[in-house]
C-alpha cells in the first residue's frame, strides 16, 4: 500500500491503488482477472466469466430496493502500455510507480492506467460496500478494450441481464456522455524495395521528440503534433533537394494514440551534410514556430550514425515520401448536430521498418457517422494503395448513438445538479466506447458515461485529478440510490 490509498474516498483509493500493483497489458489480462475472481470468492459474490475472459459480478439489491431496476456497472481491465525511451519499465510485470503531484495522480514515465483502472476500483469499491443503497446489480469487466474492443465484440447473448449501464470510461468529471464515435484501423504491409546507400554517404539519424502524444479520439481536436507526419515532412523537403536514401522508420506504437516519437536512419552525401543540417536547423525553427504553445518540449534530433547496409530504391522511396507527406491526419469534420463534437477523424499511428523488408503503417478512422467512418477509411487505402500494398481494414465498431430521451441521462443530470448545485455538460465523446457495440446485442438498454477526470490518457503523461475522483463517487452512489422501480 502506498500514500494513494489514503486518500479520499478511501475504498476507492485502496482497490486503485491494489491495481496498479497489477500487470494488465491488453491481451495479457490474466493476472488482474484472477485478482478479480479471488475478490468475488472472498465477498461470497457470485461470479461468471465467458468463453472470452469476459467476468460478470453480481450482488443483491440493498434491503427495501429489491423492486429498483437491475443496473449495470461495466470498465474494461486492460491498459495502453506506454512509456518514455529513457524508462526501463516491464509492463508485463512491473508495477506502475504512481505518486501523488500535488492536485494529480501520475505514474513516472508511463502511462498510469487510470484508464480504465479507475472505472474497476469503482466497481470493487460498490461491490464490498454493504452500506451502499441500490437495487440488483451486475459489475461487468471486459477484456482488450484498448487494441480490439474484443471484450465488447464477443460479448454472449444473455450475460448480462441488467436494464441500465453505467460505463465507467469517461475522462471529465463534470460531463455524462451519452453518445460516441465508432472507428475501423486501416493497415498496410509493403515489401520494401532496397538497394546499396550512394558512394561517399554518410549515415545520420534524424527525430522528432518531446511530443505530447495522447489519445487518438479523445485529444485529436487539440491540434497536438504527430511525429510520424512531421518526420515524414521534414524528409520530403531533404528529398526535394537532395539525394538522400531511408534505411529505416520508426515511429509511433498504438494504433489509439497520437505517435510522441519518430526517428529514420539516412544516407547522406558527404559534400552535402552542412547544407542539410542547415535545412534541418530551419526546419526546427519552423515547427517550433507552428507548434510552440502546444507542444513545448518538441525537439528534433540529428545525430550521425553508421551507415545504413541498405537503404529504400528511389522509384519506391519517392511514392513513399510523397503518399505519407499528402496522407489526411487529425480532424476531417466537426459535428453539424453537436457543437465542439468531433464528427470524423484519422490518425497516422505508426510507421515500422521491420527486419523482414516489410514497412507496416497502421492508420485509425473514427466517426459518429457510418457512412463518414467508411469513407475516410476508404480514402486512407487508396492512397496506401499507390504503394502497392497490401491493405486491410479491421474489424469495424459501431458508434452509439446519443439518446436525449434517456431515463438514465435525465436522472444523472439531475443527481448531479442536486450534488453540486450545477448542471453538468451532456457530451458526445469521440473516443470510441463500448457501449455502442453493448447495444447492438443488448438494444434494451438504457446507458450513460462518467468518470472522474483524466488528462493525457494513452500517453506517459496520463494523470488523474485527485478531487474529481470523490466528485465521481459521489455521484455514482447517488445515482444507484437513485434508480427507479422496474
Amino acid at each position: 500500500m502506498t500514500e494513494i490509498s489514503s486518500l479520499q474516498p478511501k475504498n476507492v483509493w485502496k482497490f486503485f491503488d491494489k491495481i496498479l500493483e497489477i500487470p494488465r497489458p491488453s491481451k495479457k489480462e490474466e493476472k488482474i482477472i484472477a485478482y478479480i475472481e479471488e475478490f468475488a470468492r472472498k465477498c461470497k459474490l457470485d461470479l461468471k466469466k465467458d468463453k472470452t475472459g469476459n467476468i460478470v459480478i453480481s450482488k443483491e439489491a440493498y434491503p427495501g430496493f429489491e423492486n429498483r431496476k437491475k443496473i449495470i456497472l461495466q470498465g474494461h481491465v486492460d491498459m495502453v502500455c506506454e512509456k518514455n525511451a529513457d524508462i526501463n519499465h516491464d509492463f508485463n510485470k512491473d508495477p506502475i510507480q504512481a505518486y501523488i503531484d500535488n492536485d494529480w495522480i501520475r505514474s513516472k514515465g508511463t502511462t498510469l492506467g487510470a484508464d480504465n483502472g479507475i472505472g474497476i476500483a469503482a466497481q470493487l469499491a460498490v461491490l464490498s460496500d454493504k452500506s451502499i443503497k441500490h437495487g440488483p446489480l451486475e459489475c461487468l469487466f471486459t477484456i482488450d478494450e484498448e487494441t480490439g474492443l474484443t471484450g465488447a465484440s464477443c460479448l454472449e447473448q444473455n450475460f448480462i441481464t441488467g436494464d441500465i449501464l453505467i460505463n465507467l470510461d469517461s475522462e471529465e468529471e463534470g460531463e455524462i456522455y451519452m453518445g460516441c464515435a465508432g472507428g475501423v484501423d486501416t493497415i498496410a504491409s509493403i515489401s520494401c524495395k532496397l538497394r546499396d546507400p550512394n558512394k561517399n554517404s554518410i549515415g545520420y539519424s534524424i527525430g522528432i521528440k518531446g511530443l505530447k502524444g495522447g489519445h487518438s479520439g479523445g485529444d485529436i481536436e487539440k491540434g497536438l503534433g504527430n511525429s510520424n507526419k512531421l518526420l515524414i515532412r521534414l524528409l520530403w523537403n531533404l528529398s526535394q533537394k537532395y539525394d538522400i536514401g531511408i534505411g529505416s522508420f520508426n515511429g509511433g506504437n498504438l494504433r489509439n494514440a497520437i505517435p510522441r516519437e519518430a526517428v529514420s536512419t539516412i544516407a547522406i552525401r558527404e559534400n552535402e551534410v552542412e547544407s542539410i543540417l542547415d535545412d534541418i536547423n530551419e526546419y526546427r525553427k519552423i515547427i517550433f514556430n507552428e507548434f510552440g504553445n502546444r507542444e513545448p518540449n518538441l525537439s528534433v534530433i540529428t545525430e550521425k550514425t553508421d551507415l545504413p547496409g541498405k537503404v529504400m530504391k528511389k522509384k519506391q522511396q519517392k511514392k513513399f515520401l510523397n503518399m505519407l507527406y499528402a496522407m489526411p491526419n487529425g480532424v476531417i469534420e466537426m459535428s453539424h448536430d453537436i457543437p465542439g463534437l468531433v464528427e470524423t477523424s484519422t490518425n497516422l499511428a505508426s510507421i515500422k521498418f521491420n527486419e523482414d523488408d516489410k514497412i507496416e503503417i497502421v492508420t485509425s478512422q473514427r466517426s459518429s457517422i457510418e457512412s463518414s467512418k467508411t469513407d475516410i477509411a476508404n480514402r486512407i487505402k487508396s492512397q496506401l494503395l499507390f504503394l502497392k500494398a497490401s491493405v486491410k481494414h479491421t474489424e469495424s465498431y459501431p458508434g452509439w448513438k446519443p439518446n436525449t430521451d434517456s431515463e438514465i441521462l435525465n436522472i444523472t443530470k439531475s443527481c448531479y445538479k442536486d450534488l453540486f448545485g450545477r448542471a453538468a455538460k451532456i457530451k458526445a465523446i469521440h473516443a470510441g466506447l463500448e457501449c455502442g457495440l453493448f447495444l447492438e446485442k443488448y438494444p434494451h438498454l438504457d446507458m450513460v458515461s462518467i468518470g472522474p477526470t483524466i488528462e493525457g490518457a494513452h500517453s506517459p503523461d496520463e494523470r488523474m485529478k485527485i478531487n474529481t475522483v470523490d466528485k465521481f463517487w459521489r455521484l455514482l452512489t447517488e445515482v444507484l440510490k437513485s434508480v427507479p422501480e422496474k
